[in-house]
C-alpha cells in the first residue's frame, strides 16, 4: 500500500496494515519469518520493528482487503492447518485493531527452517 487508508474516519498512513499483519503472523506459532528468512529475518533481528517484506495489500471495491503473506515455517508443522491459522489470526487482527475486513488472504511457503 502506498496511500493513506481511510476506515471509519480514521486514516492510516501507509504500512499500518502490513506491520499489523506481520505482528499477526509472527505469533503464530510454527512461523519462523514473514517474507525471506536472508532479506528480512536478519534485518528483523537486528532492528525494533517487525520485517514487512513479503507482505502485499489490497482494497477492493467494498473496502476488503486481499493480503498476500510469503512465510518461511518450521519443519514439523502440517502447512495446510498452519496456512489456516494464519489465515484466522491476521483476519481477527485487523478486524479487531482497525476495523478492516478481509476478503482473502493468500499464504506462500518460501522456505522450511530446520531446528539449530
Amino acid at each position: 500500500m502506498t496511500k493513506n487508508m481511510n476506515v471509519n474516519g480514521m486514516s492510516l498512513a501507509p504500512g499500518v496494515v502490513e506491520t499489523i499483519v506481520s505482528i499477526a503472523a509472527n505469533e503464530v506459532e510454527g512461523v519462523a519469518s514473514v517474507g525471506s528468512y536472508t532479506a528480512g529475518g536478519i534485518r528483523a533481528k537486528l532492528t525494533a520493528k517487525p520485517a514487512t517484506s513479503g507482505i502485499e495489500v489490497q482494497a477492493d471495491e467494498e473496502g476488503k482487503l486481499a493480503v498476500t503473506l510469503h512465510v518461511e515455517v518450521y519443519h514439523g508443522y502440517v502447512l495446510p492447518e498452519l496456512a489456516a491459522t494464519l489465515r484466522q489470526a491476521i483476519a481477527d487482527a485487523l478486524l479487531v485493531q482497525v476495523g478492516l475486513e478481509v476478503a482473502s488472504v493468500d499464504i506462500f511457503v518460501d522456505g522450511i527452517q530446520f531446528a539449530a
